[in-house]
């Protein structure tokens, strides 16, 4: 599968039967390139062309039998302007197909909630499954976070947010398979993990996350980016404490 190819297509909001018109091939053509079939070099141009990226990030140049395979430029299957621009069919689709872990370090990630009301049902139906789900937010109280909502300009409303997006993720509290935990960590990146795939969201100083680049990865095997993030979430998450919700409120009225 060329996973890069399809990524940009999306990105690009270029559909496969788009790009065979403009390379001036059959849809069925494309459709096999999509399948990790490499095109003839006039075609490998013309697609990358049109879809504005070097053709071989889409078409990696094979490495030498006998050289160490550049698996850090392979991991990387696609990018995004920020994270606002990736598609919801992409979150949604490595959610339901996660197998074995999911994995999420963010500050607040109220977006992560607030553009998928059911995503608690969905990671508890995905935890039942057999996938271990574990969530690590800020820690609304901490130090990290109240530097950070300085820094953004926000001041204790990162603080607020985060509260906010617990409430989300109160009914996993209790799931097997399940765990949520605060972090008081300097983040430099939130991340995304489901299975094989990375969601890597960098942060630049003084914008929210959102407003940043978004980076897919793919893992290969122990030597690329991908294993570097995901040992940096294993030290937060190691160091965070777990997240035990605060009883909900009940509101009393009085007779006149």
């Amino acid at each position: 599968m060329n996973e890069r190819l399809r990524s940009v297509l999306a990105q690009r909001g270029v559909s496969p039967e788009s790009l065979a018109a403009t390379c001036e091939v059959d849809p069925k053509t494309v459709g096999r390139w999509l399948g990790g079939r490499v095109p003839h070099p006039r075609h490998r141009f013309a697609a990358a062309q049109h879809l504005r990226v070097e053709e071989t990030f889409l078409w990696p140049v094979p490495q030498p039998r006998s050289g160490r395979p550049d698996t850090v430029g392979i991991e990387l299957v696609g990018t995004y302007a920020n994270r606002a621009s990736v598609p919801g069919e992409v979150w949604l689709s490595l959610l339901q197909k996660a197998e074995t872990q999911i994995d999420v370090l963010v500050f607040s990630g109220t977006f992560f909630a607030q553009t998928n009301p059911h995503v608690a049902g969905m990671l508890a139906e995905r935890a039942a499954a057999g996938v271990h789900v574990r969530l690590c937010f800020g820690d609304p109280n901490g130090r990290a976070a109240a530097v950070r909502g300085r820094e953004e300009g926000i001041g204790d409303s990162l603080a607020a947010k985060i509260r906010a997006s617990l409430t989300y993720y109160r009914s996993l509290s209790t799931k097997a398979g399940c765990e949520v935990r605060l972090h008081d960590t300097t983040l430099y990146n939130s991340l995304f993990r489901y299975d094989s795939d990375l969601l890597v969201n960098p942060h630049v100083w003084g914008q929210p996350a959102s407003a940043n680049p978004l980076l897919h990865l793919k893992r290969l095997d122990s030597t690329g980016w991908f294993d570097n993030y995901a040992q940096s979430f294993e030290a937060v998450w190691d160091s965070a404490k777990p997240w035990t919700p605060e009883p909900e409120r009940t509101t009393t009225h009085g007779q006149d």
